[in-house]
C-alpha cells in the first residue's frame, strides 16, 4: 500500500547504533496511532562509526551497519507500508565525514591527489594561496605541532597485506603508491643478499619496485591515464601482498625498514625519512590550530572533519545520490528533507535536478505533481523562501512566529530593564550578533576570507580603475560586507541575467551598513564588492564570467555558515534577555508576534506554503518546545522575575569563584543559568539519584553555552579556570542542603511551569491545526524539558508512550472523551495530559485531511475584556469546517497557581465571532461537547467561557 502524496504529520526519529531499522519497525503501529503519517528519518546512509546523528556520512551509497542491513530496512518500510504510511529521509547534499579515515572517497584522494576518481568529489583547491600547500590537502587533525607529534613516535608507518600507510591513533592516512620505493628500495641490497636477486621472490620485488617507479604520476588529469594508474596501483598492492604472503625474507626485510622509518625517539634525525616521505603524499599532516587560516578544503561551517563537497558537478550528483535514488526508484522513499540547503553552490539548481531525477525514476507519482521536498533553510524574520522546487521549509520559520505569540510585547522595556540591571550588559543583539561574525571571520574562517580576498584582488588588479584597491582594503571590506549581511545568504546564479530583487535588496543593504561603519575607509571599494555580486561588472571581461561567478558562488557560500556560526553558535549564548527566543531561525530582538502578525502569516502559508513543516522541537533546537513554552511565562511578570532573581543572586553569592580578581560566573551567565532551570526543571519531585543526573545534564548544558558564547572559554581555547568554577557554581546551588535557593527557586518555578503546561498545550493545537505539516521530535508526545544537542538526543521510552497511548484510549472507550478530558486537567503535570491533547487533534486532522490540506484559513475575531488572551481561526473547504481556539499570556487571569484557565470566571465577557454562514452547531473534538452558540441579528459567537470550559485548548468541528 502506498502512502497518500503528501503527509499530514511527520514524526522525526533518529537513528544511531542505539535506535535501529528494528527499533523503528517496532514503533510503526505506534505511530500510526497517534496520528501520523510519515516517518521523518534522521540520515541513515553509512556514517563515520559512533555516530549519534548521521550528518557525517562516510558512504553514501550504503545504509549505515550500525543501524541495520538491507534486511532490517526493508522490514522497517514494509511495516510502514502495511500501515499506509511514508517515509521522508534527511539527506545531507553539502558534505560528508571523513573522521577516523571512514570515508573511502576521502582516502582515495589523500592516497592519489589530484589524480583520484574523487578528486572532483570534494571543494578542495589544490592551487591554494600558500605555494608550499599546492598540490595537497592540509589535514589539521594533529593535537601539536607536527614535528611534536613525529618525534613522539605518534605518527607511525604501517604495512599491511600490500599497502603503506601512517597512523595517528584511531586515524589512518594512505602512502602514495607511487612513492612505495622509499620505502621498499631501503636496504635493498641487505634483502637481495638474504633471497637472491635472481630468485622467484628477488626477480618479483624488483619487478615491483619497477612498477612503482613506471606509475603514472599523481598530477595527471587525462581520464584514461587516471584510469591506468588506478588499475595498476592495485595491482602492485596485489602483488606485494601475494609476495609477502609466501616470502617470510620479504615480509621480515619491511617490517625491518617499517622500523627504521619509525625512528629512534632519542635521536631526532632518525625521523627525517618518515619526514621525507610523509612530505611526498598529497595531504600535509598539520596541527588542528591551524586549520582557522591555512585550510584549503571547504567544510561544513568550520568543522575540519566535515568536509563540503562539489554538488553543482553533475557527476558529484549523480555519484552521492546514486543509492538514495535506488531507494526512490523501489518505492522506500517518499520525500526529501535536504540538510542545510544554504551550503550549496546553487540550491535552486540542485533542487530543480532533483525533482527532475525524480520524474525519471518514478514517472507513475511524480510526473503529475512533484516529489516531497523541504528544505532547511533559516530564514530572516522579513525573508520570503525563494520559489524553489520546494514544498517549504523545515519548519524554523512557523517555531519562531508560533513561539512569538506567547511573549507578552507589552513587557519588552521592563524586560529590558530587568536583564540590564541584573546583568549590567547594555550591548544590542544586533551588535552582538555583528561582533560574533566578525569573531568568526578573525579566528574560525579566516581562511575562506582570504580566498575570497585573493580572488577579489585579482579582478581588481585587471581593471585601471581599481588596481589601486590593496588587498587589505579589499579583506578589509569583504569582512564587513559579509559581517553586516542580513540573511544567510543571496542566491545571485549564472542561470539568471541578473539578481532578483530580492538579493539585490540584501547586498546593498549589507554594503550600505558596511560603509557606514567604517567611514574611514574608501567608500569605493565597497562599490566594487556589490558591483561584482550583483553582476554589474561591466569591466568583467566575457572570458572571465566564469571565474566571476565562480567568485559570486564562493561568496554565497561563505556569508550562511559565518552567519550560522556567529549568531546561533555564539550571539544567541551571549544575548540573555529572554532566551526562549533565543533560537535557530528567530531575531531575539524582535519581542514576540503580534496575533494579527501571525495571522497574516499564516493566512500568506496557506496559500504559499500549505505543506512546509510545522516544528516546534528539532534536534537542532536550542530548547524544547515545553522549555521554550515556561520561559516565554517570564514575558509576563518582569517585576516577579526581576525581584526574583536578585534574591537568588544573593543566596547564592558564595557558590563564586574569584578569577585574577574577577568574582565569576559573569552576571550575565548566571542571567542564563536562572532561566534555564526556570526552563527545564522536572515536574516531579527529584529523588537523590535524578538530582544527580539534572544537575550534571545543567553543567554540561553550561559547559557548551559558555564555550559557544566566546567569551571567557571556548572550544578553541579552553580555559580550565572558568570551567571548573562554573561547575561549582551549578552543583554548589543545586546541592539539597542549599535551602535558601532551592526553596525560595521551587515556590517562584511551580507557578512557572503551571502557566507553561497552557502555553505548551496551546502551541500543540496551533500546530496541529495551522496550515502546514505538524512535526514531531522524537519523544515530544509527552512533556520534554530537553536542551540543546546532545541532550535532547537522550535515549526515548517509547514502551512508556505506547503504554500510556493505550491506558488512554481505553479509558476513552470505557469513560467518554469529555470524562477523559476532565479527570486529565486535574492533573496537568501528568504525561498523559499532552499525550491525549495531541493523538486527539492529530487523529482528527487525519480523518479530515482535505480540511488542513487544502482549508482556507481565517482569522476568528475576539471580543470582550479578555480578548488579547485568545487566539483562533477557522479552516475551511468544501463546506467543512474547523475552528482552533487558544489561551495566552494567562499569568494575569490566573493569580493563583491552582487556578485552571476555565469557566466564566476568568474569561468573562469575552467572544469569539463566527464566520457568516456559521453552522447550526459546533462539537469540542477535545471534550465531545457541543458548545452553545450565542445569537445577536445575523452575527453568531460563542462564550470563551464555554469553550474553555473544561478543557484549556478546543477544537471545533461545525456540523
Amino acid at each position: 500500500m502506498h502512502p497518500a502524496s503528501l503527509p499530514t504529520a511527520t514524526y522525526r526519529l533518529q537513528f544511531n547504533a542505539g535506535f535501529t531499522f528494528e527499533a523503528a519497525t517496532a514503533l510503526v503501529d505506534y505511530l500510526g496511532a497517534l496520528g501520523i503519517s510519515h516517518c521523518y528519518a534522521s540520515n541513515y546512509l553509512k556514517a563515520v562509526p559512533g555516530s549519534l546523528h548521521g550528518y557525517d556520512v562516510a558512504d553514501p551509497t550504503q545504509l549505515n551497519p550500525e543501524i541495520g542491513n538491507e534486511q532490517t530496512y526493508a522490514a522497517w518500510v514494509s511495516a510502514l507500508r502495511a500501515r499506509g504510511m511514508g517515509h521522508i529521509i534527511d539527506f545531507v547534499p553539502n558534505h560528508m565525514g571523513i573522521a577516523r579515515s571512514a570515508n573511502p572517497w576521502w582516502q582515495d584522494v589523500l592516497e592519489n591527489g589530484e589524480s583520484s576518481r574523487y578528486a572532483d568529489v570534494f571543494d578542495i583547491d589544490w592551487q591554494p594561496l600558500k605555494t608550499e600547500l599546492e598540490h595537497k590537502v592540509l589535514l589539521p587533525v594533529l593535537g601539536d605541532t607536527y614535528g611534536a607529534v613525529l618525534e613522539r613516535q605518534e605518527i607511525r608507518l604501517e604495512y599491511d597485506q600490500g599497502s603503506l600507510r601512517a597512523t595517528y591513533f584511531d586515524q589512518w592516512f594512505p602512502i602514495a603508491p607511487g612513492t612505495y620505493d622509499r620505502v621498499l628500495g631501503y636496504g635493498l641490497q641487505e634483502l637481495l643478499d638474504d633471497v637472491g636477486s635472481d630468485s622467484e621472490a628477488g626477480s618479483e620485488f624488483l619487478s615491483i619496485l619497477t612498477a612503482i617507479r613506471n606509475l603514472p604520476g599523481r598530477l595527471i588529469t587525462d581520464p584514461a591515464t587516471r584510469v591506468e594508474r588506478d588499475r595498476e596501483k592495485e595491482v602492485i598492492k596485489r602483488r606485494l601482498a601475494e609476495l609477502t604472503a609466501r616470502s617470510p625474507q620479504v615480509q621480515a626485510h619491511i617490517a625491518r625498514v617499517v622500523d627504521r622509518f619509525n625512528g629512534d625517539a632519542d635521536d631526532p634525525h632518525s625521523f627525517d625519512a618518515l619526514d621525507a616521505l610523509l612530505s611526498d603524499q598529497s595531504y600535509r599532516l598539520a596541527y588542528w590550530r591551524v586549520a582557522a587560516e591555512e585550510i584549503n578544503y571547504r567544510r561544513f561551517f568550520d568543522i575540519n572533519e566535515l568536509a563540503a563537497i562539489r554538488m553543482e558537478d553533475p557527476a558529484v550528483f549523480e555519484r552521492a545520490h546514486a543509492y538514495v535514488f535506488e531507494l526512490l526508484r523501489r518505492g522506500c522513499i517518499d520525500g526529501f528533507r535536504i540538510d542545510h540547503v544554504d551550503g550549496l553552490f546553487d540550491p535552486g539548481d540542485y533542487l530543480q535536478r532533483l525533482q527532475a531525477r525524480a520524474r525519471e525514476l518514478r514517472p507513475d507519482l511524480y510526473t503529475e505533481r512533484p516529489l516531497f521536498v523541504v528544505v532547511e533553510k533559516i530564514l530572516g524574520m522579513d525573508e520570503a523562501l525563494p520559489e524553489w522546487a520546494v514544498q517549504g521549509t523545515t519548519g524554523y520559520d512557523f517555531l519562531a512566529m508560533l513561539n512569538g505569540l506567547f511573549v507578552d510585547r507589552q513587557n519588552e522595556h521592563a524586560t529590558d530593564g530587568v536583564y540590564h540591571q541584573f546583568t549590567r550588559l547594555r550591548v544590542p543583539y544586533r551588535e552582538m550578533a555583528y561582533r560574533g561574525k566578525q569573531l568568526i571571520l578573525r579566528v574560525s574562517m579566516a581562511s575562506e576570507l582570504n580566498v575570497l580576498a585573493h580572488r577579489l584582488n585579482r579582478f581588481s588588479e585587471r581593471h585601471r580603475h581599481y588596481r589601486d584597491f590593496t588587498l587589505n582594503s579589499l579583506n578589509q571590506a569583504m569582512r564587513e560586507i559579509i559581517a553586516c549581511f542580513p540573511v544567510y545568504r543571496t542566491y545571485v546564479n549564472e542561470r539568471e541575467p541578473v539578481p532578483d530583487d530580492r538579493d539585490r535588496r540584501y547586498i546593498e543593504r549589507a554594503v550600505r551598513e558596511a560603509t557606514r561603519r567604517n567611514p574611514n575607509r574608501p567608500a569605493p571599494v565597497y562599490h566594487f564588492v556589490r558591483d561584482l555580486l550583483l553582476k554589474r561588472g561591466a569591466f568583467v571581461a566575457d572570458s572571465e564570467r566564469g571565474e566571476h561567478m565562480a567568485f559570486v558562488g564562493k561568496f554565497q557560500q561563505v556569508t550562511s555558515p559565518v552567519t550560522a556560526k556567529g549568531i546561533e553558535d555564539t550571539a544567541l549564548y551571549h544575548y540573555n534577555r529572554l532566551v526562549s527566543l533565543n533560537e535557530v531561525g528567530a531575531e531575539p530582538d524582535h519581542f514576540g508576534t503580534d496575533p494579527e502578525q501571525l495571522h497574516r502569516w499564516l493566512a500568506d502559508r496557506a496559500g504559499r506554503w500549505p505543506h512546509g513543516l510545522s516544528s516546534t522541537s528539532t534536534h537542532d533546537t536550542k530548547r524544547s518546545e515545553d522549555v521554550r513554552a515556561r520561559i516565554n511565562v517570564l514575558s509576563e511578570i518582569p517585576g516577579g522575575w526581576k525581584q526574583a532573581t536578585s534574591r537568588w543572586a544573593r543566596a547564592n553569592r558564595r557558590a563564586r569563584t574569584l578569577i585574577e580578581g574577577q568574582s565569576y560566573p559573569s552576571r550575565n551567565e548566571e542571567y542564563l543559568l536562572y532561566q534555564t532551570l526556570v526552563g527545564s526543571w522536572p515536574l516531579e519531585k527529584m529523588r537523590t539519584g535524578d538530582r544527580e543526573v539534572y544537575c550534571e545534564r545543567i553543567a554540561s548544558y553550561m559547559l557548551k553555552a559558555m564555550r559557544e558564547a566566546k567569551v571567557f572559554t571556548s572550544w578553541l581555547n579552553p580555559s580550565d579556570v572558568h570551567e571548573q568554577a562554573m561547575r561549582h557554581f551549578v552543583e554548589t546551588i543545586l546541592a539539597a542542603e542549599n535551602t535558601t535557593f532551592l526553596d525560595d527557586f521551587t515556590d517562584f518555578q511551580q507557578r512557572i511551569a503551571q502557566l507553561g503546561i497552557y502555553n505548551a498545550l496551546a502551541q500543540v493545537a496551533l500546530k496541529i491545526g495551522a496550515p502546514g505539516v505538524p512535526d514531531f521530535y522524537q519523544g515530544s508526545e509527552l512533556w520534554d524539558f530537553s536542551l540543546v544537542d546532545p541532550d535532547n538526543r537522550r535515549p526515548v521510552d517509547y514502551a512508556r508512550r505506547r503504554a500510556l497511548l493505550e491506558e488512554l484510549d481505553a479509558r476513552v472507550k470505557a469513560e467518554g472523551i469529555g470524562t477523559v478530558a476532565a479527570a486529565l486537567m486535574s492533573r496537568p503535570a501528568d504525561d498523559r495530559l499532552k499525550l491525549f491533547t495531541t493523538m486527539t487533534m492529530m487523529r482528527f486532522r487525519q480523518a479530515r485531511r482535505d480540511l488542513f490540506d487544502r482549508g482556507a484559513y481565517t482569522p476568528v475575531a475576539v471580543t470582550g475584556g479578555r480578548q488579547a488572551h485568545v487566539f483562533a481561526f477557522s479552516r475551511g473547504y468544501s463546506g467543512r469546517e474547523a475552528i482552533v481556539a487558544v489561551p495566552r499570556l494567562l499569568s494575569p487571569l490566573l493569580p493563583d497557581v491552582s487556578d485552571l484557565p476555565l469557566g466564566e470566571r476568568v474569561w468573562g465577557d469575552t467572544v469569539l465571532a463566527l464566520p457568516t454562514a456559521a453552522a447550526a452547531h459546533y462539537r469540542n473534538a477535545l471534550t465531545d461537547r457541543s458548545v452553545p452558540l450565542q445569537h445577536d441579528g445575523d452575527r453568531v459567537s460563542v462564550r470563551a467561557a464555554d469553550l474553555f470550559e473544561t478543557f484549556p485548548v478546543a477544537l471545533l468541528e461545525a456540523h
